[in-house]
């Protein structure tokens, strides 16, 4: 069973899931909390992401087909209505939870963006109002930000005592220049789309909801026509290069570079260049 065909098969009430070609949309459904991560959607968006790190580019076990599974050749993450990506964390769950707790609950969120990390194939963030705090730190974990004119992004817990605990001190000042990443997180100050696209935070800005999701189906349209393997190593080699030393950041690039040749995605993607004719990747 494919992992389109898994996905529907799920029950996660705090979000929709959409299957638009060969990209999966994730909205998180929670306007009245202005879709805040509060457990209930954590555990959804837990049960989603587990799901395809576990099935995409692999075979399914005892299954009689020869290719891998690339059914969803990449995921769009945004938030329903026009007000909200995210807002935050659940500011009500926090304040009841002692020092161990909040490790616990924390913890689970650390998991989910490690797994939107390293999934198979690239995450777009599409967002469509605020990324706040939890929010931003969701963004953070995929592999580009793609935002509506009216989206806000910012680091805002240090109004509540408290300092960004999903990611948001590491990824925010690797994504920008340490210094606007210290003044967004000292100040707590929000920013627009448009200085988050100058920062180099947000990579497209759209003018319109509508337009921020054709801008991201397209992207995952135009990488669908490359080879799904070669665009997985490409995403895990980024990842693992990210703020290391540039010598031992050539030797990793160098070894996933060497791995790809003889590949089967390889053998048919010069082949049909010299052939002049479109590629048919299997996917390894």
């Amino acid at each position: 069973m494919r992992a389109a065909e898994r996905l529907a098969q799920l029950d996660c009430s705090t979000l929709e899931l959409e299957v638009v070609e060969s990209a999966l949309i994730v909205t998180v459904q929670q306007p009245d909390t202005l879709n805040a991560l509060a457990p209930a959607v954590i555990a959804d968006l837990r049960s989603v992401f587990e799901l395809l790190r576990n099935s995409l580019g692999r075979l399914e076990e005892g299954s009689a087909e020869t290719s891998f599974d690339w059914s969803i050749r990449g995921v769009v993450l945004t938030g329903g209505g026009e007000r909200a990506f995210v807002a935050g964390a659940d500011i009500g769950a926090l304040t009841v939870m002692d020092e161990a707790a909040v490790r616990g609950y924390a913890g689970e969120v650390h998991e989910l963006f490690e797994w939107l990390e390293t999934l198979p194939v690239p995450v777009i963030a599409a967002v469509n109002g605020y990324a706040l705090g939890g929010g931003s730190e969701l963004a953070l974990a995929c592999d580009m930000i793609y935002a509506s004119e009216r989206a806000k992004f910012g680091q805002p817990e240090v109004a509540l005592g408290i300092i960004p605990g999903f990611g948001g001190c590491v990824r925010l000042q690797r994504a920008i220049s340490p210094g606007a990443a210290r003044e967004m997180i000292y100040t707590g100050r929000h920013v627009s789309a448009v200085e988050a696209q100058t920062l180099g935070l947000v990579q497209q800005v759209l003018p319109t909801i509508p337009d921020l999701r054709e801008a991201a189906l397209e992207t995952i349209r135009t990488l669908s026509q490359q080879s799904p393997a070669a665009v997985q190593s490409a995403k895990l080699t980024l990842n693992a290069v990210r703020g290391i030393d540039v010598s031992d950041g050539i030797a990793i690039e160098l070894g996933a570079f060497a791995s790809r040749f003889g590949s089967p995605d390889m053998c048919e993607g010069t082949e049909a260049f010299l052939q002049k004719r479109p590629a048919r990747f299997p996917g390894a």
